[in-house]
């Protein structure tokens, strides 16, 4: 077989079944052999960043990698911003990017791009295969990278000539190395700490935002009189009746410094102590008091979950009695009237959300947390963005409702982030999958205003004019039929909630422009 085949086999032997792809010259092979060896999904994106999203969203839902298909550094470029994004959402993604020939590279053609540095900035491993032998021992070795807890990014440049070389051997399962284990000592520090007068917060970080660390967490809270908070970018937790209240430290920074100015130590499962998105003048980078103890139970690439049963163990629990607080009875929710606000746009959710749903949230500014959502609607599971990058939402949607298997995905999107992806919409439409965007339109860049106020900057007209996507209007709506979406626009929460049924009946691709 040729390096390609050998590719493919040895991805599928080692559980990877799904590839998010945009390719190019250099991948035509791989791309053919796709054809040859049954048991792969391909999904094609029409940008990069589309693709390194729907990977992203992919891996939140499903817990196991996929691979993407980029075309050399340009391409590898572009998909860089959801990429980051997925690197802090401790993502596994086996990230294969084409490049030339090995030949050809010393011609320095147009295409040719430094791919190991640009990989580098977004990947926990880069790997170029020596030969069409070991490209499948490669292979294996870069799922079993992205496999590694609690999910890394592993880049594996294909030259073309490796891709089309016979000689490709099929490598076998390489399974992950363990997580380092927990420290005794710092379960013992944790234990003194919790005990000791003042008031505690016990902050959670992706790995352990599940319904069984989020229980521990309670668990240990319950016991010692502390709080539970999730970071403030947490990849992925569950949501809706029969789950913990499970706030996140607040984004905006003075909201942030209140909330985390009661405690007087912050117990840190794998996440960092909490920082600020930005340095403000005056204002500090570290969120929590000067004068606060911050101890680390257990960091990112450790198992957290175990930490918190070591730790409940320690406190004289019983950490394998740990239950989910009991399913509260569905209510009725009354449907919101009359003129958009965040508010109602929450209640709209919590009445109508199906059971089981997905919501990924990219509503930026038009959010309050949606806290009536995540308390009192149907079970789900709650995806946010969390590197910052916008841009995030669809192709993350996307990718979600690829692994959700027939799950509805709701994303609430900003409109301009919107526009740096709105390519996913095709690939929705494409893959008949069962995603209603919830359009927020409100014509500007309005997050840009705050941070205006953050930095003591006074915007001027032309300042103004770089946050307004009003001129001229953008028509959303018909830009998502355009690419094979149902849609409409609608004004009222009336409208609004009418068209939520009717996108959540179909059980394919729906897109509401709500007007705010």
């Amino acid at each position: 077989m040729n390096g390609a085949e050998s590719l493919v086999r040895s991805l599928l032997a080692n559980g990877v079944d799904t590839c998010f792809a945009n390719p190019g010259t250099s991948e035509m092979h791989f791309v053919a052999a796709l054809d040859r060896v049954e048991g792969v999904r391909c999904v094609l994106g029409l940008h990069e960043n589309v693709v390194t999203g729907m990977a992203d969203g992919y891996y939140r839902i499903s817990g196991k990698p996929a691979a993407t298909l980029l075309h050399c550094g340009p391409g590898l470029s572009n998909g860089s911003a959801n990429l980051h994004n997925a690197r802090r959402a401790e993502s596994g993604i086996v990230n294969i990017v084409g490049d030339h020939a090995t030949g050809h590279r010393p011609y320095d053609s147009p295409l040719t791009a430094d791919v190991p540095a640009l990989a580098g900035a977004v990947s926990a491993s880069v790997c170029t295969p020596a030969s069409t032998k070991t490209l499948g021992a490669d292979a294996a070795r870069a799922v079993a990278i992205a496999r590694q807890h609690p999910g890394r990014i592993a880049t594996l440049i294909l030259p073309a000539d490796i891709s089309w070389s016979e000689g490709g051997v099929e490598a076998t399962q390489n399974d992950p190395s363990p997580p380092p284990v927990i420290d005794p000592l710092a379960v013992e520090t944790a234990r003194q700490m919790l005990g000791e007068q003042g008031r505690s917060l016990i902050l959670l970080g992706n790995s352990t935002a599940t319904h069984e660390g989020i229980g521990l967490a309670y668990a240990i809270a319950g016991h010692t009189g502390a709080d539970v908070m999730a970071s403030s970018t947490v990849a992925c937790h569950p949501g809706g009746r029969g789950t913990h209240a499970f706030p996140r430290v607040p984004y905006p920074v003075d909201d942030a410094i209140k909330v985390l100015a009661a405690y007087d130590s912050v117990l840190l499962v794998n996440c960092p102590p909490p920082v600020g998105f930005f340095g403000y003048p005056g204002k500090p980078s570290l969120l929590c008091r000067t004068d606060a103890v911050v101890h680390t139970l257990s960091r990112r690439e450790q198992d957290g979950t175990e930490a918190l049963r070591l730790l409940a163990t320690a406190l004289g629990l019983d950490a394998g009695a740990v239950n989910r607080p009991a399913a509260e009875p569905r209510q009725d929710i009354e449907l919101p009237r009359g003129e958009p606000t965040p508010e109602k746009l929450d209640q709209a959710l919590a009445a109508l959300l199906p059971e089981q749903a997905i919501i990924v949230d990219e509503s930026i500014t038009y959010s309050n947390g949606f806290t009536l959502t995540r308390a009192a609607a149907a079970p789900h599971d709650w995806l946010i963005i969390t590197g910052g990058a916008i841009g995030g939402g669809m192709p993350v949607a996307t990718g979600a409702a690829i692994a959700g298997g027939g799950r509805q995905v709701v994303n609430l999107q900003a409109d301009g982030s919107a526009a740096y992806t709105l390519q996913a919409l095709w690939t929705q439409a494409r893959e008949n999958l069962p995603c209603t965007t919830i359009l927020l339109n409100n014509r500007r860049y309005n997050i840009l205003l705050g941070e205006y106020r953050n930095v003591g900057a006074v915007p001027g007209p032309t300042a103004m004019s770089m946050l307004d996507l009003g001129n001229p209007d953008i028509r959303w709506a018909d830009l998502a039929r355009s690419l094979g979406v149902e849609a409409e626009r609608v004004a009222t929460m009336e409208e609004c909630t009418q068209a939520l049924s009717r996108g959540f009946a179909s059980g394919k691709p729906y897109f509401i422009e709500l007007l705010v």
